[in-house]
């Protein structure tokens, strides 16, 4: 069996396919779908979500918040902002965090979440 996954941001969907797995991270923390999986509505954290598509290969994208669904073997992940690794800028991502962590001493909380999602797109691009 398989699960259809389902992967939108506003501007496009980035994937619709079939896979055996979708591992995501929400505000509750990591959480893994298979096929079976009891219905699920969580809130997206920046993170990635990590897709093992059915021929055996693994998709991987930066997501900056939004929702995942799950519903008879079906996982819906509605991201307020998706990125595929061929998307993302590394060196305006290393100046994002580098500016981000300049302003984190204050404790900014917008800061902070500035230097993950720049974190998550350097780690996506390799580094």
């Amino acid at each position: 069996m398989t699960l259809q996954v389902e992967l939108v941001s506003p501007e496009r969907i980035l994937f619709s396919g079939d896979a055996t797995s979708v591992t995501a991270r929400t505000a509750e923390g990591d959480i893994a779908f298979l096929t079976g999986h009891a219905p699920f509505i969580g809130l997206l954290d920046i993170g990635v979500v990590t897709i093992d598509l059915t021929e055996g290969t693994r998709m991987k994208v930066a997501v900056h918040g939004g929702f995942v669904e799950v519903m008879d073997d079906r996982v819906t992940v509605l991201s307020d902002v998706a990125e595929l690794p061929d998307q993302i800028d590394r060196a305006r991502a290393e100046r994002a965090l580098a500016e981000a962590q300049g302003a984190t001493g204050a404790g900014d909380a917008e800061a902070d979440a500035a230097a993950r999602r720049a974190r998550v797109r350097l780690e996506l691009a390799g580094g």
